[in-house]
C-alpha cells in the first residue's frame, strides 16, 4: 500500500468513526468529507471504494443496528427509538428498517422477545448485523426466524 493510499485510508476512518460515535446526529456527506479533509465528491467516491457502499448507507446500517439493538432489549416507544437514533420522520425510519430487517420495527420486537439477548459489540452480534447489498441488504437471521 502506498503512503498516500495509506493517508488516504486513515482520513477516510476518521469520517467513519465519527459516523460511529455520532450516529444520531445530523451528518451529511460535506460534513464528513471535512472531517477526512477531502471535497465531497471525491470522499463519496473513495468512501464507496475502500468501504463498499457509500457513507449515506453505511450511517443508515448503523442507524438500524442500533435500533435493533434497542428493540430488543427494551420497551421504548418505536417512535422514542426512531429519533434516538438520528430519524426525524418515524414513516422512513419504519421503510428503511423494513427494506433492511424484512419486517416492521414492532414485529422485529416480537420476533425478539424471550431471545437471549446479545450485546451490541459482542461477536455474537455479528449474525444479526443488517449487511449491504445491491437492494441495501438485509439482516442475516436478524428478524429472528
Amino acid at each position: 500500500m502506498s503512503e498516500s493510499s495509506e493517508s488516504t485510508n486513515r482520513r477516510l476512518l476518521r469520517a467513519r468513526d465519527l459516523m460511529d460515535r455520532t450516529y444520531a446526529a445530523p451528518l451529511d456527506v460535506p460534513r464528513l468529507a471535512q472531517t477526512a479533509v477531502m471535497s465531497p465528491a471525491h470522499f463519496a467516491r473513495e468512501f464507496r471504494r475502500v468501504f463498499g457502499e457509500t457513507p449515506h448507507r453505511y450511517l443508515q446500517r448503523r442507524r438500524i443496528e442500533r435500533a435493533m439493538f434497542l428493540l430488543r432489549t427494551g420497551d421504548r416507544p418505536v417512535s422514542e427509538i426512531c429519533h434516538a437514533v438520528g430519524w426525524s420522520s418515524i414513516g422512513t425510519f419504519g421503510r428503511v428498517f423494513r427494506d433492511v430487517v424484512g419486517c416492521s420495527p414492532s414485529a422485529f420486537r416480537e420476533r425478539s422477545r424471550g431471545r437471549e439477548q446479545v450485546g451490541p459489540t459482542s461477536f455474537a452480534m455479528r449474525w444479526q448485523r443488517p449487511v449491504s447489498s445491491s437492494s441495501f441488504g438485509e439482516a442475516l437471521d436478524g428478524a429472528g426466524s
